[in-house]
Parts: structure tokens; sequence; C-alpha cells
């Protein structure tokens, strides 16, 4: 390994620091082997502005850090030390004596690369060079393709649980590399979503409070397998995306809380400081420093790991300074009298802009529950930068509707129609994800109504429709399998569910329903534009049954898209086209190796001249029980 000459930070990267610019603070903060004049150590560097004192203490020094007092080399509080002789794998924390007085702390490093396994909480010095990326081509083909117009089918996974080994142990970053991309690979998954992979020291946090925003979760290997993981899944054509959460940190007391014993990374202020929903710290946003260290987290995923996208948890929380309080709960308005939080809006808008300024090709998806405008447009012309925006309110009105008996949908049809209205206004996921099928909310087959048939017609009628539907596709991991019970955290998913005939078709219908999505322009290419979609027929509530094109770029490449959300089945059932072609049946939700009725459109569709939906061209269809089905046309009739 070649050992950088120092790594002493300079003081034009200090300006940056402070000024909430130095966007590669992960450069020099932290522990970094070094070659000072010579001499082979590590130098460690930190931000601790009410410090009065910090030791290093650690494995090289048997934990007492007495000859071991880092330099305050700036009055704004960034200490530093080069420590000769310390090398990869030393255990270490920061000694912290607060300015204020009282009891050390004892502090993990908020930059540290590799942590022990908890409960143990110490940092380890690692070196994140040398390690031999094999995924040009992937990097290449990035650059040249626009996401927008590309195929995004994600497979969302909490790698503890998708599967551990025989003896109940998690598999490891490298394992995961063959089993877990192999999997996906064959079931036709674009993109791998992870939740968080930091260091966090409550497993059932799922990574969501954090300790090490730097630092690879050890649970399952070092930094360098989780490259590995990131590569393989890159030379198999799977991006990956992470969660990650820019909006509080757990309280743990070796964490970034109190961290030199006053409010350092959250908020002076307790109310603001205080994050009563989630029992956690906001940090605070309005700090320069702040800043610097979290634009620098994402940058250092997306530049040592090469990873292909974030996903921002709980933006709302960042947006509105009375997120998560009761009526009654004190919050404090912003200078203008609003319940906005402009510190948030200021930090999302820098964190998008210095992304995509330095890495324009990835995925910036924001987890944003509320209503508010322009999410996924840029920042000029007043948005908030991300280029996709989960769609809560399709996810929340289609899963309320499937919940309901088919016999009181008509009702509800509202809630399949609706998210047309407005699904051109941000660029969406269509997410099935995790927060949905956990702490009673029941598994998505588990929510559908009826007896076993029609629990597995039922979810592969909504499977169908989210794939129609305008918008990039996420699926929890487990959905795939029809699993009755909702994600277990601490254990595998139920694979010995595909020893059962209808467990086992679900997977191969959720495969081969991603591989006609990847194949088909019309369900991906317009996206995110009007002119991708159009309705045939939205309005036949009395029968739960809706209808709709989508185009792609050429007209041989549209789709007619029909949904039947009963279990009553028609024979007969017209719908107009748009021109004189005739349609073949691609895909059918209730084919018999699915575990459907067998009620298919087998023959050639010819159009009629009767005027049917404002067309002057109709067909007639069967439709199957529960079921999507999609027609695609032949060539074009010659023209008399």
């Amino acid at each position: 390994m070649t050992l950088v000459q120092t790594k002493t930070i300079t003081e034009f990267e200090t300006h940056l620091f402070h000024e909430g610019t130095y966007f590669e603070s992960y450069r020099k903060f932290g522990a970094h082997l070094s070659n000072e004049k010579g001499t082979v150590g590590t130098r460690f560097t930190v931000w601790a502005p009410n410090a009065k004192k910090i030791e290093i203490v650690g494995s090289f020094n048997d934990w007492h850090g007495e000859q071991y007092a880092m330099n305050k080399i700036t009055t704004s509080g960034i200490w530093s030390l080069f420590i000769p002789e310390v090398t990869e794998g030393e255990l270490y924390k920061y000694k912290i004596y607060p300015e204020g007085g009282g009891e050390p702390l004892l502090k993990a490093d908020p930059y540290a690369f590799y942590s022990e396994k908890r409960p143990k909480s110490a940092s380890i010095v690692y070196s994140l060079e040398g390690y031999n990326w094999g995924d040009r081509e992937w990097q290449r083909k990035k650059r040249r393709e626009n996401i927008l117009k590309k195929p995004v089918s994600i497979y969302e996974v909490h790698l503890g649980s998708w599967k551990k080994t025989e003896d109940g142990d998690f598999l490891s970053y490298r394992e995961l590399a063959h089993d877990l991309v192999d999997y996906v690979k064959e079931m036709g998954y674009t993109h791998i979503e992870l939740l968080p992979v930091v260091e966090h020291p409550f497993d059932r946090s799922w990574g969501y409070q954090a300790t090490g925003y730097f630092s690879v979760t050890s649970r399952y290997g070092t930094p360098k397998d989780f490259m590995y993981f990131v590569d393989r899944c890159h030379q198999e054509g799977i991006g990956v995306i992470l969660d990650w959460n820019p909006c509080h940190f757990c309280r743990d007391g070796h964490g970034l809380r109190l961290f030199d014993g006053a409010p350092v990374f959250e908020y002076q202020d307790p109310h603001r400081a205080e994050n009563t929903e989630w029992d956690t710290n906001n940090f605070d946003l309005g700090k320069p420093e702040v800043i610097s260290f979290l634009v620098s987290n994402a940058f250092f995923w997306f530049d040592l790991f090469h990873i292909d996208g974030l996903r921002v948890d709980a933006v709302s929380s960042i947006l509105y300074m009375d997120y998560g309080k009761e009526d009654g709960e004190e919050w404090l308005p912003n200078k203008y009298g609003g319940r906005e939080n402009l510190e948030g809006l200021n930090f999302l808008r820098t964190l998008n802009e210095a992304v995509f300024e330095r890495f324009p090709n990835v995925m910036m998806v924001a987890e944003e529950s509320t209503s508010w405008p322009l999410v996924s447009k840029p920042t000029y012309s007043g948005g908030l930068g991300f280029n996709f925006k989960w769609n809560m309110g399709w996810m929340n009105d289609m899963l309320e509707y499937m919940k309901k008996d088919p016999i009181h949908r008509k009702h509800h049809h509202q809630n399949i129609t609706f998210s047309f209205l407005y699904a051109f206004s941000e660029n969406f996921v269509l997410p099935l994800s995790h927060d949905e099928v956990v702490h009673s909310k029941r598994s998505l087959l588990n929510k559908m109504p009826g007896d076993y048939w029609q629990k597995f017609a039922n979810l592969r009628v909504l499977l169908g429709y989210q794939m129609g539907h305008p918008g990039k596709k996420l699926l929890f991991m487990g959905g795939e399998l029809g699993q009755f019970d909702e994600w277990k955290d601490l254990e595998q998913l139920d694979w010995n569910l595909l020893q059962f005939e209808f467990h086992w078709k679900m997977r191969q219908y959720c495969r081969q329903l991603n591989q006609l999505y990847t194949t088909e322009p019309a369900l991906y290419e317009q996206d995110h534009t009007s002119k991708g979609f159009e309705w045939i027929d939205p309005h036949d509530h009395s029968q739960s049954i809706i209808s709709f094109i989508r185009w792609g770029y050429n007209f041989q490449d549209h789709l007619i898209i029909v949904c039947n959300f009963t279990p009553q089945v028609y024979h007969g059932y017209r719908i107009g086209v748009p021109k004189d072609v005739s349609y073949k049946e691609i895909f059918n939700s209730d084919a018999e190796e699915y575990g459907g009725s067998g009620i298919l459109n087998s023959d050639e569709l010819q159009p009629h001249e009767v005027e049917w939906h404002h067309r002057p061209y109709s067909i007639e269809l069967n439709i199957p029980p529960l079921a999507t089905f999609i027609l695609k046309p032949l060539a074009a009739r010659e023209e008399n």
C-alpha cells in the first residue's frame, strides 16, 4: 500500500469546513494512515469546538491517553495529532474533556471508516485505498444513460434478514455478493436498495439510527468486503441504492449526541434538538460544519463505494419545524412565522446541487410524505433538486383499496384512479416498502381479502397494476414469495414457502413481470411525462375495471393494460383502441402458470369499426377475475 505523505488538514480546507462547503471532508477528518517526514503512522483529526482537551486512547496505548493529547489547530475547534507506528486494525476512541467541566467522554470517531461489531463501540483504523474495482463498464454505461428513461425495478433488502447461515448468523457481504446478487439477477430486478448499512448499535433500528455515518457496519464484514458486494452487483448489471438518514441520529453515549459535552451535531435549542417521535436527536442543519459533514457523507458513498443512488429518509422531518410534534407540543416557527424549516430547505438544495454537480448520473430519491411541491425538480426552478420521489400517496391509496372486500371496491374507485391526476407532477418511484409490512401492518399477501386463492390473485393484480402504472417500481423482499407473516426483522425470509405451489408460482410471476417490464419500452421510456399515458376507461367503477395505454417513443411499442379488481369474469367486454391494428395478449396474471384460473385472450384480437370510449375502433375481451393483463399491437394493417 502506498501511503499518502500527509493527511494534515490545510488552512483552505479548514476554511471550507467552517463555511459549510468542504464536501470531501472524509479525506482529512477521521483516522488516516500516512507517512509524515518519513515516519509511518496514523493522523487523527476531529471537530470538537467545546472541548478543553482531547486525548486519543486505544489498543496501541492500553487505553491510556496521557501522552497522546491532540493539538487544537483552529480556534473553532479542529483538533489533530499524528501518532507514529499506529497501523491498520488498531482500536481507538477520543477521550474528550468538556470545556464546561465534568467527566471526560469516550467517543467513537464521527469519520471512522470501520467500527467494532456491536455491542462493542470502538473505532478501527482502516484504509479504504487499494481495492481493485472491476465495474468500469458499468460506470461507462451509467454515464451514457438517462435513468429517467430506463427501467428501474428495485428489490428493497434488509441484509440481516434476507437469508441467514445454517446456524442463524448473518451472511457476510461476500456471501451476499453471490447469493443475493445472483437471486436479484435471476428475478430480473434492475436495482437493489439496502436499508442503511452505516454503523448502528441497535439491530432493530435497521440502521436508521446511526453512530458511524462513514463506517460500513461490521455486522457483515469489512468495508472492502462491502466494496466487493457493490462491485459484483455492477458486474452483473445491477445498481445499488442505499437508504440514508441525514435527519436524526441515535443518543448512544459513544455517538454524536453532546459530542464534546455540549450540542455539536444537534441543535442548541432542546426543542429543535429532541426528536420525540423516534427518541433521537435532530441534526443542526443551520450549522455550516454539519452541512460539510452530511454532504461529505453523501459524496463518500458515491466516491469511494461507487453507490448509484441514495434514498433520503424522512425528508418531511427536514422540511417542517413541527414535524412529529403533537398538538400543544412546543415548536418554534421560522423567522417569517411559518412552519417550514428554512435551514432544512437550504440543506436539501445544497445537498442535491453539490451531488449532481460532482456525480451527475446518480439517483437522489426523496421519501417525502406530504404535498410539498417540486421535490424532484431542479433547484433553479424552485425545486428541492432530487431526481426522484417516493409516491407515498399512491402506496397508501392502493393498499387501503386492496384491503377492502371486492364487493365494496366500487365505492372507492377513486383510490385506483386519483394517482394518475398527479402522476407526472414529480418523477415518482412506486414503493411497496418495508414500512408497510411490519409493526402489525401484516404482509402484502395477508392484507388481501378473500380465501386462499383470492389472496394470491389480489396480490398478482396489485403487482401487475403497479408495473403498468407510470413510475419506477420498488418491492420489499419477501413480497415476491407471498409471505403470510409480516417481515420478521430478526429472522430470515420464509424460504420454506417455496415448497408450496402457490408461493413458488408467485415468485415466478414476479420474475416474469420484471422480465416483461425491462423488455417493453412503453412501460418505462415516458414514465415521467403525460405523453407516456392515456386513459381508455377510468370510469367503470361499478365493475371495478380500469383500462389505459402506456406509450413508448415508437407507436409499435404501446401497450394496453386492463385491470379487474373483482373476482367477476366477463366475456365480450369492449374497449376502445387507438388504431386499426390487431392486438395480442402478452401477459396475464390469471394464467395457470401463476396460479390463476386460466381465463386468457389467446387469439389475436381484431379491431371492429365500432366507436367506443370516444375512439373509432374497439375490441372485445375476456376479462379474467382479479387480474391484470397486457395487450400489444401487431403489425399495422395495410391501407386499402
